[in-house]
C-alpha cells in the first residue's frame, strides 16, 4: 500500500504546485495590467504633449542652398528639448520592469538637457530626480533643475574613467538610494523617529541633502548613454514622425551625437524604410566620433599619442561630442560624417536668429551647420532633415554671452553664410 500513498502524496504536491503556479501567474498578470493602466493614465497629462513636434522649413538655409532643409522643432516639447522623449521612455520601461518603483529616485549624470527632461517628467510618474552635473555646464541649467525640484550635485569635469566623473557619481547615488530602501524594508522601522538614522545605520549628511531620506523607495540610474530605451524612443517616435511628416520624401538626415540615441534611432528607422536615405553625423571639436565613422578609429595619430588638449571635449557646444562608443551609438546606420567648428556653430546661431527668428542652442546650431554641409555635398533639389534639439534659453551664460565668447576668440562677425562658403 505504501506505493499508493506515495503516489497520492506526489499527486497532491503536484496539484498544489500547479495551483500555486497559476495563482502566481494570475497575480503577476494582474500586477502588470495594473501597472499598464497606471502608465496609461500618466500619459494623459503632461506626457501626452511630448513628441509629434512640427517639422519646419528653415527658410534662409533652404533658399541659400537650393535644398529643402527641415528642422524637427524639439524645443517645443514641454521640457524644452528632444530629451523629453528619452526621459519618458527610460522611466516607463524602468517602471514596467520593476527596476524603478513609484516614489523612487531617478538619478542621472547629465550636462543638462536630459537632466531637465527627467526632472520635468519624473513627477508625472510619482518619482523624484537627483542629477549630477559638471560644474562647467551653463549655470542656468542647474537653476532650472533646482526650480523643477530636482536635487542637483555639481562636480568638477573629469575623464569618464575616473570614479568621480559625473556619470559614475550618478550611478553610485542610485545604488545608495537603493541600499537605504533595502535597509528600510528589512528593518521596517526608524529608531526614535530620527531621520538621520535607520535602525542604527547612520545616514551621512551628504546623502540626506541628496533627498534620499524622505522616502525610501529605492533609486534607479537612468544611464542615458548605455540604456537602449534612449535609442528606442527615437526609433519608435522621432524617426516615424519624420517619415510621416515628409511623406517618405527625404534624401538625408544629419545630427550630432552625445549619447548617440537620436542619430541611431532615427537613422536605423529611416534606413529600414528606404535604404537610399543618406544618414550623417556632424561632430564638434574634440570628439572622436568623426574619426570613428570615417576612419574606423577614435583618434588621429596625434591624439592617440597623448597630445590632446586638456579638456576631453575642446568645444563650447554642450551635450554633443564624445570619445567612446556607447551602446546607443553602436546602432547608428551612417553613410558618413562631417566636422563642425565652434565658430561655425556660433555664427549659425546668430544667422538663424537674424533671418529665421530661430533662437536655438549650441547643438541645434551645429546640426544646422551639418545640414548645410550635406546640402553642399548632395547639391540642390534634395530634402534634408535635422534636429533642433533645444532653444537658446538654457545657453545664455556661455553660448550667447558676448564676454564669454570674446574670451574664447569666438565673437561672431559674419553678415551671411560666408563662414560656410556660401554668399
Amino acid at each position: 500500500m505504501a506505493p499508493v500513498r506515495t503516489a497520492g502524496a506526489v499527486a497532491t504536491l503536484l496539484s498544489i504546485a500547479i495551483v500555486s503556479y497559476f495563482l502566481f501567474k494570475t497575480e503577476t498578470t494582474q500586477q502588470k495590467s495594473s501597472q499598464k493602466k497606471k502608465l496609461q493614465r500618466r500619459r494623459n497629462g503632461l506626457v501626452a504633449a511630448i513628441g509629434n513636434t512640427p517639422l519646419i522649413r528653415i527658410n534662409s538655409l533652404s533658399d541659400a542652398t537650393g535644398c529643402e532643409i527641415l528642422g524637427k522643432a524639439e524645443f517645443l516639447n514641454p521640457g524644452g528639448s528632444v530629451k523629453d522623449r528619452v526621459a519618458v521612455k527610460i522611466i516607463e520601461e524602468a517602471l514596467e520592469s520593476g527596476a524603478l518603483a513609484e516614489g523612487g529616485v531617478v538619478t542621472e549624470g547629465s550636462a543638462g538637457s536630459t537632466a531637465i527632461s527627467l526632472a520635468t517628467v519624473a513627477p508625472a510618474y510619482g518619482c523624484r530626480c537627483h542629477v549630477v552635473i559638471p560644474d562647467d555646464a551653463a549655470l542656468e541649467k542647474s537653476q532650472i533643475l533646482e526650480a523643477l525640484g530636482a536635487a542637483v550635485e555639481r562636480v568638477r569635469p573629469v575623464s569618464i574613467t575616473h570614479r568621480d566623473h559625473f556619470v559614475n557619481i550618478a550611478r553610485r547615488r542610485a545604488l545608495e538610494a537603493s541600499e537605504l530602501a533595502s535597509i528600510c524594508r528589512n528593518e521596517n522601522q526608524i529608531n526614535g523617529n530620527d531621520s538621520s538614522q535607520i535602525n542604527d545605520h547612520s545616514i551621512s549628511e551628504e546623502k540626506q541633502n541628496m533627498n534620499f531620506s524622505r522616502e525610501y523607495k529605492g533609486g534607479f540610474f537612468a544611464d542615458q548613454f548605455e540604456n537602449l530605451a534612449n535609442f528606442r524612443s527615437h526609433y519608435e517616435g522621432t524617426g516615424p514622425e519624420i517619415w510621416e511628416q515628409t511623406g517618405g520624401k527625404l534624401d538625408a538626415f544629419i545630427a550630432a551625437a552625445g549619447t548617440g540615441g537620436t542619430v541611431a534611432g532615427v537613422s536605423q528607422f529611416l534606413k529600414e524604410k528606404n535604404f537610399n536615405v543618406k544618414c550623417f553625423l556632424i561632430d564638434p571639436p574634440g570628439s572622436g566620433l568623426f574619426n570613428k565613422v570615417t576612419r574606423g578609429v577614435m583618434y588621429t595619430r596625434e591624439e592617440a599619442e597623448g597630445r590632446r588638449l586638456k579638456n576631453p571635449f575642446d568645444t563650447i557646444t554642450e551635450g554633443i561630442g564624445i570619445n567612446r562608443i556607447t551602446e546607443n551609438f553602436k546602432l547608428a546606420k551612417l553613410d558618413g560624417a562631417f566636422q563642425g567648428t565652434d565658430m561655425e556653430a556660433v555664427e549659425m546661431s546668430r544667422y538663424l536668429l537674424k533671418y529665421d527668428g530661430l533662437f536655438v542652442g549650441s547643438s541645434s546650431a551645429m546640426n544646422c551647420v551639418g545640414a548645410v554641409r550635406v546640402a553642399k555635398a548632395l547639391g540642390p533639389g534634395h530634402t534634408i532633415v535635422t534636429i533642433l534639439c533645444d532653444s537658446g534659453m538654457r545657453h545664455l551664460s556661455k553660448f550667447y554671452n558676448a564676454e564669454y565668447l570674446s574670451e574664447h576668440g569666438l565673437t561672431p562677425s559674419a553678415t551671411g553664410l560666408e563662414f560656410l562658403g556660401l554668399s
